[in-house]
């Protein structure tokens, strides 16, 4: 029993902080705009810039369009541009490593190489 009030505390001050943090990012900041994976973006008014990410807080999910504007490399956001797409571009996915979408080579499986392996043995 002890437990479960331990975590229904921990859950009632992770919410109670999560809304005097949106309070503050409502006055203190301004929105900017939201990317394509619902990604907000927002602008101090001391000129700091950024992102408050839709689940989980993963840096490669943000947009090359982003990007540019978030490491204050244009000043002009995405939302203010024209950014057409090409066809020749690809659809932004974030960093898959980790996952079991992650890219792995056939050749570098273990059971493969172990075959051929030869032990070194001194003389």
């Amino acid at each position: 029993m002890a437990c479960f009030k331990a975590k229904a505390k921990y859950y009632r001050d992770k919410k109670n902080m999560r809304a005097i943090n949106n309070l503050l990012i409502k006055f203190n900041s301004k929105k900017v705009g939201t990317d394509e994976f619902g990604n907000q973006y927002y602008e101090k008014k001391s000129g700091k810039r950024f992102v408050i990410y839709n689940g989980i807080a993963e840096p490669t999910k943000i947009p090359s369009e982003w990007h540019v504007w978030i490491h204050y490399l244009t000043n002009q956001a995405p939302v203010q541009i024209n950014t057409n797409k090409y066809s020749w571009q690809k659809i932004h996915i974030p960093n898959l490593t980790g996952t079991k979408n992650a890219y792995s080579p056939e050749k570098t499986s273990s059971n493969k190489t172990s075959l051929h392996y030869e032990p070194w043995e001194a003389n």
